[in-house]
């Protein structure tokens, strides 16, 4: 895991999506300024003793905030995720819209309460 995987990621991405998931990178990294950076399954991952607490994936048409699990967004209210689509394992955001820091702060306590770390 490094941190220039992540780099090389987003240097690979048009402006729109390299600066939007800077920001969540960003956002990330004040939240849990401890974890590993890297790349899991070809995608940005945020590690904490091993364990993916929080990443991110650029699509065709929208950003993805990966939390790890497939337990975490189903826990939270419609309310709670701000109007984005959410799947089992996604929360969906348009190319040019970074998510709160608040609600990312909420999705990385409840997957770090899920993994024990």
């Amino acid at each position: 895991m490094s941190v220039e995987e992540v780099d090389a990621y987003l240097e690979q991405l048009d402006e729109v999506r390299r600066t939007t998931l800077a920001k969540l990178r960003e956002t990330i990294l004040s939240i849990i300024p401890e974890c590993e950076q890297g790349l899991s399954y070809g995608v940005p991952a945020f590690r904490i003793d091993g364990k993916a607490v929080a990443g991110f994936s650029a699509a065709k048409k929208h950003l993805s905030y990966l939390p790890h699990s497939g337990d975490v967004l189903a826990a939270f209210t419609e309310d709670e995720l701000h109007g984005f689509s959410a799947s089992k394992g996604a929360l969906k955001m348009p190319l040019d819209v970074a998510l709160p820091r608040e609600l990312v702060a909420k999705l990385i306590v409840a997957r770090r309460a899920e993994a024990g770390v």
